[in-house]
């Protein structure tokens, strides 16, 4: 696992902080998340205190510092969305998986985020499952999806 790291900081010039977002990126890109050691091995690379690092990174929502569950929903809750009930969804996600947005399940099977637009507008709202777009969602059609997914990651 730490040489897939090293192989990401050689591609930036140690002490060159203006590549503190992108080397963040490509880190998660690469693993997924920002482990704690990733942070520090980031700031000692770039001379930034990882204090500094993780202000940074929690200010932005794309960034994850757990591992995402095997499967992976994303429910948008831009201004249409939003106006088409999203928020009923959000809700029932929440309910159905007992984890908070940006978490993962304790065993690992499920996380779930809440993005800004997925540029579905008319669409919405939209949910993402693993790269599939499902539209028009309605609260009361999640505990059926959920169980559906579930049975697909025991069957697996």
């Amino acid at each position: 696992m730490n040489n897939d790291l090293d192989q990401i900081l050689k591609k930036y010039k140690a002490g060159k902080r203006e590549d503190l977002i992108p080397l963040l990126q490509e880190i998660q890109e690469v693993r997924g998340f920002l482990s704690e050691e990733a942070i520090v091995r980031a700031g000692n690379f770039l001379g930034l205190s990882t204090t500094k690092i993780y202000g940074l990174a929690t200010f932005y929502d794309r960034f994850r510092f757990v591992p995402a569950g095997k499967i992976k929903i994303s429910v948008c809750n831009g201004t249409s969305c939003f106006l088409n009930g999203s928020q009923p969804v959000i809700n029932k996600v929440k309910e159905e998986i007992g984890v908070a947005p940006g978490q993962t399940t304790r065993d690992g099977n499920f996380s779930y985020d809440i993005v800004s637009c997925m540029g579905g507008c008319q669409n919405g709202p939209l949910i993402n499952v693993n790269g599939e777009f499902y539209t028009h969602v309605k609260a009361e059609q999640l505990p059926d999806l959920i169980k559906k997914l579930k049975y697909i990651i025991e069957n697996d």
